[in-house]
């Protein structure tokens, strides 16, 4: 007959392949097909004897009517020449369909008639445009689901019933199919479901095929619900049930059950094999008879009407089809299926199948059920309800089942579901996947698995934490899921298993969901912290817009910081109730003056509270306690809700007291509310009051173990005789109660924090109620709003958690796991600048590269080689350190453990310490072996990654390897040779050099923590003995320092302190000479060459730096000092133009000053000095006196060639053409007030310049000391365009000239010794006297006008006489020189009028006093001076008066 196939296309069923030749459009093919399948039924019907029998019988006997129909529309097929579509269907469906419907046909003759059927439907025969084709259908669905034949044989029988399947599924899926009503959808798939209850105890083949067509059925039922009009009228009807529906359903069962004729007996006869008897009879019998759907609350559904039913189909009969599959679930309810059962108490089959075609609804209905109330009342309800029941079934097929439908509900209705998602998390989900509540590993596992795939539904655990965590009256189910992954990822005392791994793939799903959310925007709504400045009742915090972002997360941020306030208002409450409510006052969660609806509210929505003390509370008899009481029980909703349940909800929330008026006054609350809101059939709140009070004894009698007689029902309704309003209650109402009370306990002492509490009937009730009520579901898109709140509650225990897995896994794709887990934490830490979470990631990463170990292996490069861990680790550590090091703080020290532990193993590419300029400024090496301005030893200037102490790779080895360094060392194997490899790569692959180099990157806060990590790293300078060790990490640490306050100049001002600190430190710990030292000093001068052009900010705090090597211990100071001279020439003829203050001039002349007596040294700097002084190119007011003072020292020292010191000579006094054009400048440009101070300066100056040239005419050197005679007589006289102060030339003579004088008289009247050094001092004498003459002479003008000439006149005298009377062995120049000289001098006084005869006596008589002193020496000078004495003219007064004025 053909074969049957169960891929979702009907064609695959095939009879006679030739007719799928045929098509619609070619009609004789069309006839020819419809003429075959007559063809086929009365031949297999004539092989029957009772049909082939009457055919043959005679002529006067009529044929059967099946036969005879079938001949009549023989006859017709070949006439219809018109289109097929214009014929009505039923005539040629009509006698196949009666065929189906006989009783008297066996089963093979009803199964060809049905292929026959399923022929036409499948080759798209019937079409919306077919005339009458509603009524064709409507006929097939009749006649097939009312199929009667004759059982011969149990496999026959069974392939008629797979026929049936077949039509019905073609006639679901058949193009004419929208013209079916809803009545025989429901038909079709009641049709359909007595099949699988009757395959129960037939073939596996056709069970197989009867539940798959059921699937098949729904699936096609619901995915056009996408499509049904939203406003369609049948939503607002009720329903009926689908019983009622198949009106030509033969009630016991529409396959007949008659015996006599051979036919099968009825499958419902027996008790069948199969697993669907309890389902079936709970459908078929009791409860769907009544014509409606009695729900849990008591009420019965109104019906569909039968025109309705009868309309093509669409909601109503998806509603029916859906709430019969809910009844599935409620049918194994009934038969016992306990929350808390333990083992296979039931079978796993019925709830199964039945989850299976819900999902598959879900699945196809999708979005569009929340558009039909009475669907999406039945999913919040009923089948959440069942869900929530099964998903504590101990079996993990139902369990999983469960999962993946919530999972869809999830993805389709979230917005409609958002307490009962909640409930589901929390009373299965949280139970399940902890050990502690009893579940089984399977059942964890399944729980573990549904809540990963939650995780990695990107908007999930915002919209949980948006929804759940920031709401008062929801519980924290983000944090409870966030820390159930976390703790179910640990490995506690036990190996990693596959339940750790899968915590780990839902905490990281959670984390990289966060990550990838970064960019999108809005990330800055953590920055406003919230605040309440005044008191709002925190139970009526309304958002304007939930739909957007602008408005709920402000609004959700709040809540949450409100719910944190009231937690810890909980904690203080617990402890002091009075000092609680004080604590939320000052927080204004509640009024400064309280008011019993605000405290009944915080009591009422505050988790955590301790229910004793609420108990306490609510019952005492103070007036304000009693006004909480009432406002406590008003904020119940007992809308239509039985009496016990009510009060198992009101005791929940409070243990009741013990008192017996304590009790009265909390159920008087109770009654009043729930009689205000459900008053039903009791009288009044009395009655309410009563009853209560006999259902809490009613609770102790039954639950009470000290009880041994127990209360029957007759008493109970005894006791409770005429407490309404002097009637008695139903008897019906109080048995109820009574049994409810039985068998569920009302807890009057609720556990406290006792875990994930069970749904009980009246939990899921006030679940209900609640949700009517609920505040609209927030969806999250995919920006950050919310991410920086989360990440600060889950991210403690996230790093832990993945830390602890990667310290416990063994394979690479684990490592990787937990590798992209630390990055996403890292990411996420440095988007929302939360640093101490990336400084506590980083910390936990640095324990897995081993690099901070103690080295207990023989061969840590090898060691680190082949430990896969370890290398990932450290990639990351790094990885972290260059792409978020902006956010890092106190992990710089444990990133720079790791690098200076490469750095001892030499595995450190050779230029991590290098900066962004090192390329242009190699300098030259300064001569004592080691490169300055190198960042690292050359040790380290070999190729990248090639360890130091070693002569290539062989050489590493083969040093590492060798066990005796007597015997002949061994060569490394391959094995040793790809783990060294493996090592550099890793190295490579670290990138480490770019944390130094891209410093200048790095934000100021994570600049100063590296830098003070490297300080710290490098450790405290001490003046003991350090190992090579230590100083090798102190000078590599120093050199990163520098390296990055380099490549930080605009910066400087941030690191300097810190950077100048430690050095400081070095330079003056430090006793021997050593590369540490080395590396302090010249990094010091180093820095400053390079940004003093960038800083002059900075220039003189720089530059002041340079005083440390000034404190240089003398030992050290003297095996540097070439090359300090060197860098400072170097620093002075790069900077000079940037170096403008006294002070830093200062410290470079020190440091110049002290090179002067160096042998090495003073070369470099002198040069450096001429730098400055050459042609006063960089002569300045600021650096004059500090320079003539450093030339004078290179002057004096006698190290080096008598050349240099004669330069230096002319050095200080080329400078006076500076002063000179600074005077004129000044005159030029300067108002008179600032011109006048500046010449007074230039006249200190000048002052200084002419003392030092003193100092230097005492010079042991010949030639010296009357080169700075010679010099010093120039700058006497050169300076008439300075104008200087006529009041600086005593000053002048007194300081310099007559001091000088007196000096070199001192030095020839010396011991033989002395006159020994000094060698022809007398000639320097002579150049002195001459000096004196000359520039007395040369400002005799000006000396004259001052009143103290006289003296000075004196002094000029005297020091002429002195040297006359010298006793020197070759004197004689001398002894004729000063006669002359004096001579001269009068000569020169008496042409310029200076020395005249007066009349005037006293000191001040230049004429009376020069005689009186020349006359001593030489008496007859008067007269060759003055041969007409009585001829000169008298200018007395006008020398008084000049010097009057001078005085004044």
């Amino acid at each position: 007959m053909g074969r049957l196939s169960l891929q979702s296309s009907i064609d695959a069923i095939e009879e006679e392949p030739e007719d799928c030749e045929a098509t619609s459009s070619n009609k004789a093919a069309l006839g020819c097909m419809i003429n075959s399948e007559i063809g086929a039924v009365l031949a297999v019907m004539r092989r029957n004897v009772r049909w082939g029998g009457r055919y043959v019988s005679g002529e006067d006997q009529l044929e059967h009517s099946l036969i005879q129909s079938l001949k009549i529309l023989r006859r017709q097929v070949f006439s219809w020449q018109h289109d097929w579509q214009t014929v009505n269907p039923s005539l040629y469906l009509q006698p196949f369909l009666d065929v189906i419907r006989s009783d008297e046909t066996g089963a093979p003759i009803t199964g060809v008639a049905l292929s026959s059927v399923y022929k036409i439907l499948t080759l798209d025969m019937l079409d919306v445009n077919t005339v009458s084709v509603d009524d064709a259908m409507h006929l097939v669905v009749d006649a097939v689901t009312s199929c009667r034949f004759e059982v011969t044989d149990p496999p026959s029988e069974e392939v008629v019933l797979m026929k049936i399947l077949q039509v019905l599924s073609a006639c679901m899926k058949s193009k004419a199919s929208i013209m079916l009503s809803n009545q025989h959808v429901c038909t079709i798939v009641n049709t359909c479901f007595r099949i699988v209850h009757q395959a129960g105890n037939k073939g596996e083949l056709l069970q197989r095929i009867a539940r798959h067509t059921m699937h098949e059925l729904v699936r096609c039922i619901f995915s056009h619900l996408p499509d049904v009009d939203n406003t369609e009228r049948s939503l607002v009807k009720g329903g009926s049930s689908i019983k009622n529906e198949s009106a030509g359903l033969d009630t016991d069962y529409s396959f007949s059950n008659k015996t006599e004729n051979g036919i099968a007996t009825s499958a419902y006869d027996g008790q069948p094999s199969g697993n669907f008897s309890s389902a079936a009879s709970g459908l078929i019998g009791s409860g769907m008879d009544e014509g409606g759907v009695r729900t849990d609350n008591g009420k019965d559904v109104v019906p569909y009407d039968l025109h309705l039913m009868t309309e093509p189909y669409g909601v109503p009969c998806m509603v029916e089809i859906f709430h019969f599959l809910c009844s599935l679930l409620n049918v194994v309810e009934h038969t016992g299926m306990g929350l808390r059962a333990n083992s296979m108490t039931f079978d796993e089959d019925v709830p199964l199948f039945a989850l299976g075609l819900i999902n598959s609804a879900i699945e196809l209905g999708g979005p569009a059920i929340r558009h039909h109330p009475r669907l999406l009342s039945l999913i919040q309800d009923e089948l959440f309800r069942n869900l929530m029941q099964f998903g504590l079934s101990v079996s993990p097929l139902i369990l999983s089942m469960v999962c993946s439908i919530v999972l869809n509900l999830y993805q389709h209705l979230r917005t409609e579901l958002k307490l009962q998602l909640e409930a589901f998390f929390s009373c299965v989900i949280l139970r399940l996947a902890q050990s502690r509540y009893g579940a089984s590993y399977q059942q964890q596992e399944v729980a573990m698995e549904a809540l990963v795939d939650f995780c990695r539904q990107k908007g999930f655990m915002v919209e949980m934490y948006a929804n759940l965590d920031c709401d008062i009256t929801c519980g924290n189910v983000f944090e409870d899921l966030a820390n159930l992954l976390s703790k179910s990822a640990f490995p506690v005392n036990c190996p990693l298993s596959g339940m750790h791994i899968l915590a780990l793939d839902g905490l990281i799903a959670v984390i990289q969901g966060m990550a990838e959310r970064i960019g999108n925007g809005s990330v800055g709504y953590e920055a406003n912290p919230v605040n309440l400045e005044e008191y709002t009742p925190f139970w009526m915090v309304k958002c304007e817009d939930y739909g957007d972002p602008d408005h709920w997360v402000p609004f959700v941020r709040r809540r949450k910081y409100i719910k944190r306030r009231l937690m810890i208002g909980a904690d203080h409450f617990n402890r002091d109730p009075k000092k609680g409510l004080e604590f939320l006052q000052g927080t204004h969660l509640l009024p400064e003056k309280l008011d019993p609806q605000s405290v009944a509210c915080f009591f009422r929505y505050t988790a955590g509270l301790d229910k004793n003390l609420v108990g306490d509370f609510l019952g005492n008899h103070d007036e304000f306690c009693v006004q909480v009481l009432h406002e406590f029980a008003g904020t119940f909703d007992f809308q239509d809700m039985n009496l016990d349940t009510a009060l198992r909800l009101f005791l929940e929330t409070f243990r009741l007291p013990g008192e017996s008026q304590k009790i009265q006054r909390v159920l008087e609350a109770f009654s009043g509310r729930y009689y205000e809101q459900s008053p039903q059939i009791l009288a009044n709140k009395d009655a309410a009051l009563l009853l209560s009070y006999s259902l809490i004894m009613l609770n102790t009698d039954q639950h009470n173990v000290q009880v041994k007689k127990k209360m029957t029902e007759e008493d109970f309704i005894r006791n409770n005789r005429h407490i309404n309003g002097g009637n008695d209650l139903p008897r019906d109402f109080l048995t109820e109660l009574y049994y409810s009370i039985c068998k569920n306990e009302i807890r009057t002492t609720p556990e406290q924090a006792a875990g994930f509490a069970e749904m009980t009937p009246s939990r899921w009730i006030d679940l209900m109620h609640k949700s009517k009520k609920s505040s609209p579901y927030i969806i999250a898109d995919s920006r950050t709003y919310l991410d920086h709140d989360m990440f600060a509650i889950m991210s403690g225990p996230t790093i832990a958690a993945i830390s602890v897995v990667f310290d416990h896994a063994e394979y690479e794709d684990v490592y990787q796991t937990c590798i992209d887990g630390f990055l996403a934490v890292a990411k996420i830490s440095a988007c929302h600048h939360l640093e101490d979470v990336l400084d506590d990631l980083v910390v936990s990463l640095c324990k897995f590269t081993t690099l901070l170990n103690p080295s207990s292996v023989e061969e840590p490069v090898l060691a680190f080689g082949d430990d896969a861990k370890a290398r990932m680790a450290t990639v990351t550590v790094f990885t972290i350190a260059n792409r978020y090091g902006d956010f890092i703080r106190t992990g710089w020290r444990n990133i720079l453990d790791c690098i200076l532990r490469l750095h001892k193993l030499g595995l450190l590419p050779a230029r991590v310490a290098s900066d962004a300029a090192d390329d242009s400024e190699m300098s030259s090496d300064p001569g004592h072996g080691k490169p300055l301005t190198n960042s690292l030893s050359s040790a380290h200037m070999q190729t990248i990654g090639t360890p130091r102490r070693s002569s290539g790779l062989m050489g590493r080895f083969s040093q590492l390897l060798s066990l005796d360094t007597e015997e002949p060392r061994s060569q490394p194997t391959e094995q040793q040779l790809a783990a060294h490899q493996r090592t550099l790569q890793t190295i490579q692959k670290c990138h480490i050099d770019s944390i130094f180099t891209e410093s200048k990157f790095l934000q100021a806060d994570s600049l100063l923590q590296l830098a003070r990590a490297l300080i710290w790293a490098a450790g405290r300078p001490s003046k003991g003995n350090t190992s090579p060790e230590d100083e090798d990490t102190a000078v590599f640490c120093l050199e990163l320092l520098i390296a990055i306050t380099l490549n930080n100049r605009d910066r400087i001002g941030l690191l300097w302190p810190g950077v100048y600190e430690h050095i400081a430190g070095i330079v003056q710990s430090t006793v021997v000479a050593c590369a540490l030292v080395e590396k302090a000093v010249f990094g010091l001068l180093r820095i400053c060459q390079r940004l003093l052009p960038y800083k002059e900010n900075l220039a003189d705090e720089l530059l002041r730096s340079l005083q440390l090597v000034l404190k240089l211990d003398a030992r050290v100071a003297d095996q540097y000092c070439e090359q300090i001279t060197q860098e400072v020439s170097r620093l002075v003829k790069a900077n000079a133009t940037h170096i403008r203050s006294p002070m830093g001039w200062r410290t470079i002349a020190s440091l110049l000053s002290i090179t002067a007596r160096h042998p090495d040294a003073s070369e470099s700097g002198f040069e450096a000095l001429s730098f400055i002084m050459a042609d006063g190119a960089h002569l300045a007011p600021a650096n004059f006196v500090l320079c003539v003072d450093a030339a004078r020292q290179f002057a004096e020292s006698r190290v080096g060639q008598t050349d240099r010191s004669v330069h230096a000579v002319d050095l200080m006094a080329g400078s006076v053409s500076c002063l000179v054009r600074w005077a004129h400048d000044a005159q030029e440009a300067m108002a008179e007030a600032e011109a006048a101070k500046l010449c007074q300066d230039i006249g200190e100056m000048w002052l200084r310049l002419v003392q030092g040239l003193r100092k230097v005419c005492l010079d042991q050197r010949e030639e010296v000391r009357n080169h700075a005679l010679l010099s010093l007589q120039t700058c006497l006289t050169g300076v008439d365009d300075i104008c200087l102060p006529i009041s600086f030339w005593p000053q002048c003579f007194e300081m310099v000239i007559f001091t000088m004088l007196d000096d070199l008289a001192e030095i020839a009247q010396g011991n033989p010794q002395t006159q020994k050094e000094f060698r022809n001092i007398e000639g320097t004498l002579v150049l002195a006297l001459k000096l004196l003459t000359k520039v007395f002479l040369h400002l005799l003008n000006d000396l004259s006008q001052l009143s103290s000439f006289c003296k000075l006149w004196r002094n000029v005298i005297g020091r002429m006489e002195k040297y006359m009377k010298l006793k020197l062995k070759r004197g004689e120049k001398l002894q004729e020189l000063v006669p002359e000289l004096l001579k001269n001098t009068l000569l020169v006084m008496k042409t310029k009028g200076v020395l005249v005869p007066t009349s005037t006596l006293g000191g001040d008589n230049v004429w009376e006093q020069t005689w009186l002193h020349v006359n001593k020496i030489f008496p007859s000078l008067q007269s060759q001076v003055f041969p007409n004495q009585d001829s000169e003219p008298l200018h007395s007064n006008q020398t008084e008066e000049t010097a009057s004025a001078q005085n004044a």
